[in-house]
């Protein structure tokens, strides 16, 4: 049975359905100010755990399988979310490549309105050869890609030269690392303050679908 941990009021306009990434819980510091960030500007966040994750709770320490393996567990906890005036899938890192795998299907049978990804991993850090965008070409789902300039899974510069789906949109976070964050002392904002700014634009981009 698919767990979720609830945020944000419950007749929002839009419901968010968000995985985490490959190493860090659904109820790590990382996800958990996403969350409550998203939900302070009026959306509904459901969080869920692939199995691996969840086992780790009970002291099994497997590693995080291949994405293509968990399009069956994200299924399920669409499953699990139920009826939705609009539903939104996506996640943090790994979550967000494994929602964007599944994201046609669903949208196509009329089941989602669009994808977010949350620092999208498009190659391995030091490894930009190896591409995991193969299917961003033809994505027809609604997306939006939030990224960090700096990100070391695919930056500003890097990203430019991917063949991208023009249904995809990229909002850039200005000095941000893989998680989103940027360093004060460059950009004058702190990672409080840059998360209630990437909600708005988020809530802004998912009200339009």
């Amino acid at each position: 049975m698919t767990v979720l941990l609830l945020d944000g009021p419950e007749d929002a306009a839009v419901t968010m359905l968000l995985a985490h990434g490959a190493g860090a819980a659904m109820d790590s510091a990382g996800m958990q100010s996403l969350a409550l960030a998203f939900a302070g500007a009026g959306l509904r966040v459901a969080r869920f755990e692939f199995g691996y994750m969840a086992g780790r709770r009970d002291g099994r320490r497997a590693a995080p399988p291949r994405a293509e393996t968990l399009r069956g567990e994200y299924l399920a906890a669409v499953d699990a979310v139920g009826p939705a005036r609009c539903l939104v899938i996506g996640g943090k890192s790994m979550g967000g490549r494994v929602a964007s795998l599944v994201a046609d299907e669903l949208h196509a049978a009329g089941r989602i309105a669009g994808l977010i990804c949350l620092g999208y991993p498009f190659h391995p850090p030091g490894r930009p050869e190896r591409l995991r965008t193969a299917h961003l070409a033809g994505l027809a789902t609604p997306t939006l890609i939030c990224q960090g300039t700096r990100d070391t899974f695919g930056t500003r510069e890097e990203v430019a030269g991917y063949a991208l789906s023009p249904a995809i949109e990229i909002a850039w976070v200005e000095d941000g690392d893989h998680d989103l964050r940027p360093r004060k002392a460059v950009t004058g904002l702190g990672a409080g303050a840059q998360r209630q700014v990437l909600a708005e634009r988020v809530r802004a981009w998912a009200s339009a679908l």
